[in-house]
């Protein structure tokens, strides 16, 4: 087995471990060229080789990323991300995914169920904020899948995108205490218990003091614009949308 050949099964045992679900992003090269036990140049053969068949893509000074290479809307998203502000996207996460979680208990299927508790489950477990953040994001859009609004679920993966951009990726990669794992993972069971038993005011506050605490923590100040009872603005754009067909 030659270098190019070695380097490739290596990353594809690593894909198939299941620790880089597809849309995340690969370590650096000098971390998996440790990790590996590769040299660069094996590596890299090796990067080309799974690129080729469509197991990853790569972006220049983004890095590499696994599964098949997105539609063409990185210039149109990078200008956004260009012109907004972890500020901002908190606001939209706070206008979007509460409701999210509304419609999740009044939709979310049995099979929808069993997938937000296995990944409740994944996130409970980890132990670094890596792993944390892989786990995090799959449990926020599997609400979003559980709402069944195809157009919803394109709205949150414009989100996430920003979210794997610029100053948001940096706040994230911040160190995370054991304390702060566990109120995360508390105020997880909380969404997912109120979406399996089908509250959808529950899911709704729980979800809103989730992203509340995530937008204290991540950018050290209140919301601006909160009312006394603590809701948002009286911006709720996708309640409206969704409210006829979620009673």
């Amino acid at each position: 087995m030659n270098s190019k050949q070695q380097a490739s099964q290596s990353l594809r045992s690593l894909l198939n471990g299941g620790a880089y679900p597809p849309g995340s992003r690969l370590p650096p090269e000098r971390d998996l060229m440790l990790r590996l036990g590769l040299s660069r140049r094996a590596l890299r053969l090796g990067l080309e080789q799974l690129e080729a068949e469509g197991r990853l893509w790569r972006h220049v000074g983004k890095g590499t990323f696994v599964g098949s290479r997105p539609p063409e809307r990185e210039l149109g998203m990078s200008l956004i991300t260009a012109s907004t502000s972890p500020a901002e996207l908190m606001d939209l996460c706070l206008w979007t995914e509460p409701t999210y979680a509304r419609v999740a208990a009044t939709r979310a299927s049995r099979m929808d169920i069993d997938n937000l508790r296995y990944l409740l489950d994944k996130s409970a477990a980890a132990r670094d904020a890596a792993t944390w953040d892989i786990w995090d994001v799959r449990l926020h859009r599997a609400i979003a899948e559980a709402t069944h609004n195809a157009l919803a679920l394109a709205v949150f993966d414009s989100l996430n995108a920003v979210r794997e951009e610029g100053a948001w990726r940096r706040l994230r990669n911040d160190p995370t205490t054991a304390e702060r794992f566990e109120e995360l993972t508390l105020h997880h069971r909380q969404i997912v218990d109120a979406i399996a038993r089908h509250d959808p005011s529950a899911a709704e506050a729980a979800m809103r003091r989730h992203l509340r605490s995530v937008q204290h923590a991540l950018l050290l100040e209140d919301a601006d614009g909160e009312t006394e009872d603590g809701d948002d603005t009286p911006i709720d754009l996708l309640r409206n949308a969704f409210q006829e067909k979620a009673q």
